[in-house]
């Protein structure tokens, strides 16, 4: 019913999500086989999809890690695809959140039988939010039970009303299942898409009231220009497993979806791009998928990078990039006839000496770097982040005497693709990690197990909070020529408040020429490691940390001077600024029969929820809440005997909030420089088990 917009040459980065076991693995393997990029349908229950690489997500039949697969339209004769299929199980919607910063457009798949679920939610939410393109697809429309004008219904009340149906279904929920599409056209159809996109148009919505229908070509221009500002989601029906309304959703793909993060002037441009993916070899190298958006980069080159830190501070790295392949869809001898499966992996590409613009390349040679690292110029402000952080925490110790290092540098490793689990030291060779849920957790277990071979143990998770600065406090450590400070430096420091979701801003009201620039570096790092535990050893955040006085003797002041001090003058600071716990709540929806609310209301209450609001739905109710995290499980395992099994619960990052009741204390791990006697002595037997490896020749 279109015009091709994608001509060949052209590269579409194409996100596939969904909430899990809705069918977005099958549906990139369909659209795979389809246009000739692998030679038979692989199976999620057999383990082998293109996508679903590793040995633990075969097992598991769940996506895990995201992964990029290209094809040709037609194959050869269309653009070129790079399908990023990414996970559906809430424990790893980082890898989804990455996967968002490098697509043109989307497909979020739903299924036929169960329809809008909470995972599907989550993710419209966040990709409207980012206006990217997104066409819905609904699968499964040959199996039992399956639904299509019902669960239309369902997609305006419960998901979003800006749908378009562009295909509609025939003997929904049985093996006869057939799909037909709508054009244009039809003149029934045009009346109804034009009243759909005149929501968004007042100049269509006139000529809608004055009785006037637009020819089809009008409403096809307004069509694909809401769809691309991410104001209106077509609605595609079909079955991954059968093929049925695949070519009806391929054409949508290209016709609809257009790339529009691609600077025009590449390669003339600086390169600029992000790292959304990050794997090794099976000899250890690590790999990083690279989106470019603006420029080019080519092998041997030598390219800038930027890390951002916890607290927002941005660091660049420079490296040469030694080998570099181009992902790039499989060529098929003949056009139509499915080609062979690559070799190498469902990521394909070839070696390639060129990275252009809009495209995806598997960079190698860069050790350092890292998920979420910026290839180019620092970004202008912070990331922002459209899922919440991880909430849990636990600590993961060695099962074996002897392999603490080893546990710690897998960790790290491992933090390279997932920055977001956020190791620290946890005390007796533990290591504390970031979770979002149980899943996670056996992930991580078998992943030590098998990639490094470690048995762990994991302590119990417990929430994560996190503090902020209640007032303004300074401090200040002067050189004593008595004796009384153990440094040779000076140090003043003063601690306030910063702006929701500032992280931590390190400011400085000295001049830099007063002291070397290793020295300043060292106050900088030390107060960003040090507020990583706050006064009840939480993280510190959202608050801003000025350096206001220094000082040091030469040539006898060394930079650990100013590295050992500094923890022990901002902590002192911060006491007197006072600093308070908050922690992190969920948005619940729950749809529950009329007679229940009481009990629901009931419920959530003594778990410390806020009710926000409840509105009656013919023979139910919603109840919207604002619910801590470490709640959440107890109102969701509560929830079907409170309702018969009839409620259904969402839930969506909320906003923060103090802690209630007693204040929760983490235990430190930095030698408390809130105590400077018990500090001096952690740095003492610091020294001394620093010197005795020395001397044994373990310094290494």
């Amino acid at each position: 019913m279109h015009d091709a917009i994608l001509n060949p040459g052209t590269t579409l980065n194409l996100g596939v999500l969904a909430h899990i076991d809705a069918g977005k693995t099958s549906l990139t393997e369909r659209l795979l086989l389809d246009n000739g990029a692998i030679s038979e349908l692989g199976s999620v229950d057999a383990g082998s999809t293109q996508t679903d690489t590793g040995e633990i997500e075969r097992e598991r039949g769940i996506t895990i890690r995201s992964a990029v697969a290209p094809f040709a339209v037609r194959g050869g004769d269309g653009p070129q695809i790079n399908l990023v299929d990414t996970p559906g199980h809430p424990d790893f919607i980082a890898e989804v959140e990455r996967a968002l910063s490098v697509l043109d457009g989307a497909v979020l798949v739903l299924s036929a039988v169960e329809g809008v679920q909470a995972q599907t939610r989550v993710l419209l939410r966040s990709l409207r939010r980012l206006r990217l393109p997104t066409l819905l697809f609904v699968n499964k429309i040959d199996r039992t039970g399956a639904r299509s004008d019902s669960l239309l219904a369902d997609i305006r009340a419960r998901l979003t009303p800006d749908i378009l149906a562009l295909s509609a279904v025939r003997d929904a929920g049985t093996a006869a299942a057939r799909t037909a599409v709508r054009t244009l056209e039809q003149p029934e159809f045009r009346m109804a898409a034009a009243e759909a996109l005149a929501e968004h148009d007042d100049a269509l919505l006139a000529r809608l009231v004055a009785g006037e229908l637009p020819p089809a070509d009008d409403v096809r221009a307004r069509l694909t220009r809401q769809c691309g500002a991410g104001l209106l989601h077509p609605v595609f029906f079909g079955s991954a497993l059968t093929g049925e309304g695949i070519a009806a959703l391929t054409d949508g793909i290209t016709t609809l979806l257009r790339p529009q993060r691609t600077t025009p002037e590449a390669p003339a441009a600086a390169p600029r791009g992000t790292v959304f993916a990050v794997e090794r070899t099976g000899a250890g190298e690590k790999v990083a998928y690279l989106r470019l958006f603006s420029g080019e980069v080519r092998e041997r080159q030598r390219i800038t990078y930027w890390q951002r830190e916890p607290g927002g501070k941005q660091t660049e790295f420079s490296g040469r990039i030694t080998g570099l392949d181009v992902v790039t869809a499989p060529v098929v001898s003949v056009p139509g006839v499915p080609g062979a499966p690559r070799a190498h992996g469902a990521a394909g590409g070839k070696p390639g000496r060129r990275l252009t613009a809009g495209s995806i390349g598997r960079v190698r040679g860069l050790p350092g770097i890292r998920v979420g690292d910026r290839v180019g110029a620092p970004g202008d402000r912070p990331e922002q982040y459209h899922f919440s952080p991880p909430s849990l925490e636990t600590v993961v110790r060695a099962g074996g005497p002897g392999q603490e290092a080893r546990l710690h540098a897998a960790l790290l490793a491992l933090a390279d693709e997932d920055p977001l689990i956020r190791t620290r030291a946890a005390g007796g060779g533990a290591t504390s990690v970031l979770l979002y849920g149980a899943v996670q957790q056996e992930v991580l277990a078998a992943r030590l197990e098998r990639d490094f071979g470690l048995e762990v143990v994991f302590e119990p998770v417990r929430p994560v909070y996190f503090e902020r600065p209640a007032g303004r406090g300074e401090a200040v450590t002067e050189i004593d020529p008595h004796g009384a400070n153990d440094f040779l430096a000076t140090v003043g420091l003063r601690v306030e408040p910063a702006p929701r979701g500032a992280g931590v801003i390190f400011a400085r009201e000295t001049e830099w020429g007063v002291l070397p620039r290793a020295f300043h570096r060292a106050i900088e790092e030390s107060a960003l490691r040090t507020l990583q535990q706050g006064l009840y050893g939480w993280e510190v955040t959202d608050c801003t940390v000025t350096l206001t006085r220094t000082g040091y003797v030469a040539p006898l002041t060394v930079a650990a001077h100013f590295r050992q001090l500094t923890p022990l003058v901002l902590m002192r600071a911060l006491k007197r600024a006072g600093s308070r716990v908050f922690e992190p709540c969920q948005t619940l929806e729950a749809e529950i029969p009329g007679d229940a609310l009481n009990a629901v209301v009931g419920c959530l209450v003594p778990l410390g929820a806020e009710i926000t609001g409840s509105t009656e739905a013919g023979p139910s109710w919603l109840v919207t809440a604002e619910l801590p995290v470490r709640r959440v499980q107890e109102f969701q395992r509560a929830l079907p005997g409170l309702t018969r099994g009839e409620g259904a619960v969402w839930s969506r990052p909320g906003q923060d909030r103090p802690v209630r009741g007693p204040v929760p204390n983490r235990p430190r791990t930095d030698g408390n420089p809130l105590n400077r006697e018990e500090y001096m002595r952690f740095l003492a037997d610091r020294s001394l088990a620093d010197r005795s490896l020395a001397d044994r020749g373990l310094d290494d």
